[in-house]
């Protein structure tokens, strides 16, 4: 079983609006936009971080906004729900505030002795927020979301599979350890993780396959100190059969990616350097980078990329 992951690093997600997925993540959820640079495959989509002040790993959503994208579809084989922490007692405020600002709640629930409450991106995107103890993450506090109610980070990510056995086994190859169940559901934890510490694994066998497209998750990515652990954990998965990715500079961490049995993509994300490394930290997603193969587009992008704010 290996040591070195901590957790969830980011997730990492499609949307159509590049505008609507801004306004939606800094305002409505009250997140820090950490970067604002573009898709290393597609240079003229954006590649946007939201997150706490700093970007800390297992706070970061991220997207790529692809302006002519099609709906995505739910099913099994993807990242069903993407779980955010609050503090307890806030759901109330949280659901209060979603009718204001007209973010679909979809319901509310008990799951593992957690309240949690269930809503949808701009884009169909499933999200909760679950109301989380002893979460002692600072949040970001500059929006206009006090702290006492603030999002912490990632409580979780829920995955939706026809067969989770062999999904199961791989993540307690890498660290996890089942410590509760009910019905369908199977919750997996790392132990003295960074907050982010839970995978839930929901069985639907009869269920059709997701289609990716806006509202959808393209791949979760998990947490290491360094790209020395990373080397480790990937010539591990590779030592027991598993098709992992050569190691890919992402400017602000080092990628390693590999498609689990039950179809969802994983990728294993360095701490390190962190997204302060070209931008001071009080000033994190207010200017646009661009990776250095990319920064001779400069200005065709800054001349074609949607403006984030009106």
């Amino acid at each position: 079983m290996l040591t070195q992951i901590k957790g969830l690093h980011h997730v990492t997600s499609m949307a159509k609006d590049a505008r609507t997925n801004n306004a939606f993540f800094t305002h409505k959820l009250g997140l820090r936009r950490v970067k604002q640079t573009v898709n290393f495959d597609a240079p003229d989509v954006y590649h946007l971080y939201y997150a706490d002040e700093f970007g800390t790993p297992g706070s970061v959503m991220t997207y790529f906004p692809f302006p002519n994208i099609g709906q995505g579809r739910t099913g099994v084989g993807e990242v069903g729900t993407t779980v955010f922490s609050v503090p307890e007692g806030t759901l109330d405020f949280w659901q209060q505030r979603f009718a204001e600002l007209g973010v679909k709640v979809l319901g509310s629930e008990e799951r593992f002795g957690e309240k949690r409450l269930t809503f949808a991106g701009p884009d169909g995107d499933g999200f909760a927020l679950v109301e989380a103890k002893d979460d002692a993450r600072a949040p970001w506090s500059k929006a206009d979301v006090a702290a006492d109610e603030a999002i912490r980070g990632f409580h979780s990510v829920s995955l939706r599979l026809r067969d989770g056995g062999a999904t199961e086994e791989m993540l307690k190859f890498m660290g996890y350890e089942e410590v509760e169940r009910a019905g369908n559901l199977k919750r997996l934890a790392i132990k003295d993780g960074n907050g982010a510490d839970l995978v839930d694994i929901e069985t639907l066998p009869g269920a059709a396959f997701a289609n990716l497209g806006a509202g959808s998750v393209h791949h979760v990515a998990f947490a290491v100190e360094d790209r020395a652990r990373q080397l480790e954990v990937r010539k591990a998965l590779m030592d027991t059969g598993h098709q992992v990715t050569p190691v890919i500079d992402r400017d602000y961490f080092w990628a390693i990616y590999f498609r689990t049995p039950g179809g969802v993509l994983f990728e294993i994300s360095t701490n390190e350097p962190g997204f302060d490394r070209d931008e001071d930290t009080a000033h994190l997603g207010e200017a646009l980078k661009l990776p250095k193969q990319h920064e001779h587009l400069r200005p065709y992008l800054e001349q074609h990329l949607q403006p984030l704010s009106e």
